[in-house]
């Protein structure tokens, strides 16, 4: 354990912006949730339409059990809602931090580097856990201020400081548990990317069993209590709390950091428990080329993406039979109607939210696709590359095609998925084509995000995080613009505004083009720029 509080105090210093960039992010949905909610849902009786909507199986499998429903007060509504999502979230951000701090290390080599001084075995390994610690902390305390602060002037809202209190601290668990199954995943392979990928089919997994344990019985079935994911909303905040669940996740947690560190004592540094296949003495002719090997390296993001968007395009679009429910709850609702359109028009508003929804996830394959090219370089992979007979532009290029590639059959998928889910649910051919085009319609603006991130690189090596920003931003202006009453100009901001929508009568391909022609300008920018600059200093 020597040197533990030093690595902890270097770990915390060196992610200290990405630890608060997270907290922020995940935070920030249940503010925007609780006051779009009540805003929405003002009455008790709208919010009882709500809770039937919530109800049907499709939306079981996205929310989880939904307690509280006979009763939907705004805490409910965010337990029920918003919870899974921010659960996820965090999740992921424990499983990139754990195998950052442990794993990536070690492939990279500075742990042998470490290691050379006075420092423990163990030290590594606990001081990432605390960085992961430290990190849902932060996210638990800032989700308990705005929480609490949102609901404070809304009567009947339910929410209280023990529920509110309850609910994050078991957020706080979840996201330290998959931190300590990415800490297992560690020590069986040799390479970062393998450890997350293992810990993400963790993650994985334990949705498919939370969701299809919560199908098969009202307020989940025995299945759902295999799946970490479901303990938290098993707790009851804002409806009935029981704290006992909290004690499975922490025994979860105790259990994975036991094996974490006999299966560490077991390996070798640098080696995992699992090695590796030996490969081929001379590569396929298929893998002679850039784009063969980038394309090698992604393929795998590509089918997980393309299968979890395409999955949720077809459950969201089974929730066109539920129009006459929101008709309902439109009629007479102002900031609804904001939202959805207006009542005769209802099925339009719908699936504009849904399709922009899609589009968002598209947009965020592509982002973290594009960077995979900037990792290349920082990494020193990319520079072995250049030594021989590839020029820049022609990897760079590679790249981009991957990431092109990749982007269009994501999309497609997700346009197959949302028209096939609106037509399960009984809406007309012609409804289902016009989602379908109105979702690959959003290949442009995408390519905007794209070309600004590869600019960025291009340029200056750097990415700034250009891409995720213009991605929260086109969220937070394309969902809450309308009830916020944005400017317009601050809407025209996010390339994402200038899609057609798909409720337009007449709509036109100006934007498309505009969008198309700043895209190509930035991924013009981004080649100069890259045969230009020195590698990995911009």
């Amino acid at each position: 354990m020597t040197g533990t509080w030093t690595l902890v105090r270097h770990g915390l210093r060196r992610d200290r912006l990405r630890i608060a960039i997270w907290a922020v992010a995940a935070s920030l949905m249940f503010p925007y949730g609780i006051l779009a909610l009540d805003a929405i849902y003002p009455t008790a009786a709208d919010r009882q339409v709500r809770a039937d909507l919530v109800s049907t199986p499709a939306a079981t499998i996205m929310t989880g059990p939904g307690y509280g429903m006979e009763d939907y007060t705004l805490g409910a509504m965010t337990a029920n809602e918003f919870t899974p999502f921010v659960v996820v979230a965090i999740c992921i951000m424990s499983i990139l931090l754990a195998v950052r701090h442990t794993r990536a290390e070690e492939e990279t080599g500075r742990t042998e580097l470490v290691r050379a001084g006075v420092v423990g075995r163990s030290a590594q390994g606990v001081s990432a856990f605390v960085v992961v610690t430290v990190a849902n902390l932060a996210v638990a305390t800032l989700s308990t201020v705005l929480i609490l602060a949102s609901g404070a002037g809304i009567d009947g809202s339910a929410i209280t400081v023990v529920d509110t209190l309850a609910l994050t601290s078991g957020m706080a668990l979840t996201g330290m548990a998959f931190g300590a199954v990415a800490l297992v995943t560690a020590q069986v392979t040799e390479h970062a990317r393998t450890a997350s990928g293992l810990a993400m089919a963790a993650l994985g997994a334990a949705f498919v069993v939370r969701a299809a344990g919560d199908i098969q019985e009202t307020h989940g079935s025995t299945l759902s209590w295999f799946s970490p994911l479901a303990w938290v909303q098993q707790m009851r905040p804002f409806v009935d709390l029981r704290w006992w669940p909290l004690a499975l996740t922490l025994a979860l947690v105790v259990v994975l950091l036991a094996v974490a560190s006999t299966l560490s004592a077991r390996r070798d540094l640098g080696a995992g428990l699992v090695a590796p296949r030996s490969g081929r003495a001379t590569a396929r002719p298929g893998l002679r080329s850039p784009f063969a090997l980038a394309w090698r390296l992604q393929r795998a993001s590509v089918v997980a993406w393309g299968a979890g968007i395409g999955l949720l395009a077809l459950l969201s679009g089974t929730f066109a039979s539920s129009m006459d429910d929101i008709l309902e709850m439109v009629e007479g609702n102002e900031a609804a109607a904001a939202i959805f359109g207006d009542a005769d028009q209802i099925l339009d508003g719908f699936n504009s939210v849904m399709i922009l929804y899609l589009g968002l996830m598209v947009t965020a394959f592509a982002v973290s696709s594009i960077l995979r090219a900037r990792a290349e370089e920082q990494s020193g992979r990319a520079e072995p590359l250049f030594a021989g007979p590839v020029a820049r532009t022609r990897w760079l290029g590679a790249q981009l095609a991957v990431t092109a590639v990749g982007t269009v059959l994501v999309l497609v998928v997700a346009a197959v998925g949302l028209a096939l889910g609106e037509l399960v649910a009984g809406v007309g051919n012609d409804v289902a084509l016009d989602v379908a085009v109105g979702t690959l319609a959003y290949l442009p603006a995408v390519a905007v995000v794209v070309g600004a991130v590869l600019a960025l690189y291009g340029l200056f090596g750097r990415d700034l995080g250009v891409g995720w920003l213009l991605l929260v931003y086109g969220f937070v202006a394309g969902l809450f613009g309308p009830l916020f009453e944005l400017p317009e100009w601050a809407m025209r901001l996010s390339p994402f505004y200038s899609v057609p929508d798909v409720a337009d009568t007449d709509p036109t391909s100006g934007p498309l083009i505009i969008l198309t022609a700043v895209a190509a300008a930035l991924i013009l920018a981004a080649f100069v720029g890259f045969r230009r600059r020195d590698l990995t200093t911009g």
